[in-house]
């Protein structure tokens, strides 16, 4: 196994309990930076991204796993850089291997439900006892001290994102992408990054607590929801934004297009794009507060002259005339873009054993050092892949500890 030693995170050894997306992506944020990350794994069947739907093998894609070495498409993307073992933490052994872990590591990554690492004896103090230095981060739902079952969900529903989208009076619309797992890790590897620097200045580790709800709700609150409340205006305002007019999603003769021309200067080059210049000087649509006024009227306008032209033509008129604007894509042509896929801000997708996986895509690492190499290098693990080079090289385990962890079920 070649392990790159030029990332940012060179260096670091993370230990990773985490399962299913929001504990796997900030680890995998931490893999793509540099960090050793060793993912622990339950014996026999693994965490559970392990058994998602849909997977590749040596037939490409297809929806049940047929030959156990088709690996589940989730894990082509989740672990990616990270090296795999498994340790059964029910047992006191496998506690005790953790700690061996621990004392070599800079940070410890969990999800657990609230009350797990408790009852199982890994919780924050009792790890910070082992490791003084160590860095224990923990995502969850609603903080480490609060019970409840967080699915995204769940955690759209209450932060209230689900109300921020859709026509007024319509039902609530739960964001596509799984919003609430995936921004509690950026939060939480921030705040990972944080207290190692921290560590450097002062030798000692913490307990870093990152909850699902909070970042989501923190996100919100970024709009002031509550002030437009108060004052009777709109919250939920469909495909455009009165209160930025023109601003918004319009629909063309095969598509749409996203116009987002708040200031004066660009809402004029909308209205000359539209062959309508002579609007610019209307005192109906010459200021941002009379556009605002009348956002209807002027949106009215925008759409029916977008409905009578391609979208490549209606883009075209708007580029040219210097409103900022953008075909409205599909998700198969976005991450087929040339210029993510060039920054390496989305890649391909390699299986461990038959390589480039059914021409998928996945996430890449969207930051660009000019000193730094970071990404992504080496595929996911096999369940327990680096057993004997963690516990054996790492920690020092001879042949016999191993074989007696195996008998005991402990690996």
């Amino acid at each position: 196994m070649t392990v790159r030693t030029d990332g940012p995170l060179t260096g670091v050894t993370v230990v990773d309990l985490t399962t299913a997306l929001a504990g796997p992506y900030a680890t995998l944020l931490l893999a793509g930076l540099g960090a050793r990350v060793i993912k622990v794994e339950k014996p026999g069947g693994g965490e559970t991204a392990r058994d998602n739907a849909p997977y590749v093998g040596r037939d490409g894609l297809k929806t049940q796993r047929t030959d156990p070495a088709d690996m589940s498409v989730s894990m082509l993307l989740r672990g990616r850089n990270k090296e795999a073992v498994t340790l059964d933490l029910k047992q006191p052994a496998g506690v005790q291997v953790l700690h061996d872990l621990v004392r070599r590591a800079d940070v410890l990554v969990e999800n657990y439900s609230t009350g797990v690492t408790h009852r199982l004896g890994i919780d924050a103090a009792a790890l910070l006892a082992v490791n003084p230095r160590l860095v224990y981060t923990s995502i969850t739902g609603f903080g480490t001290d609060n019970p409840g079952k967080a699915m995204d969900s769940v955690i759209q529903a209450l932060s209230g994102a689900m109300l921020t989208s859709g026509e007024p009076g319509s039902d609530p619309v739960r964001f596509g992408l799984p919003i609430g797992d995936l921004l509690a890790p950026m939060y939480a590897v921030i705040g990972t990054l944080s207290a190692l620097r921290e560590v450097e200045r002062t030798g000692q580790g913490q307990h870093v607590d990152v909850s699902m709800l909070g970042a989501l709700t923190s996100l919100v609150a970024c709009e002031p929801f509550d002030a437009y409340e108060r004052l009777g205006w709109e919250q939920r305002t469909g495909n455009q934004v009165p209160r930025l007019a023109p601003f918004g999603i319009f629909a063309t003769a095969d598509g749409h297009v996203s116009i987002s021309a708040p200031t004066d200067a660009f809402a004029h080059r909308v209205l000359t794009a539209i062959d309508r210049p002579d609007l610019v000087a209307d005192p109906r649509f010459a200021t941002r507060d009379a556009r605002v006024g009348r956002a209807d009227e002027l949106h009215a306008l925008i759409g029916e002259w977008t409905r009578g032209r391609t979208t490549a033509s209606a883009v075209a008129a708007l580029t040219a005339a210097g409103a900022p604007c953008a075909p409205v894509r599909s998700p198969a042509e976005a991450v087929a873009d040339p210029l993510v896929r060039a920054r390496n801000e989305v890649v391909p997708l390699r299986h461990p054993e038959f390589g480039a996986a059914a021409e998928l895509s996945g996430t890449g690492l969207p930051i660009v050092f000019s000193r730094s190499q970071a990404g992504f290098d080496r595929p996911p693990p096999r369940l327990g892949e680096h057993n004997r080079a963690v516990f054996g090289e790492l920690l020092g385990y001879s042949d016999a500890d191993l074989e007696t962890l195996r008998d005991k079920g402990v690996l």
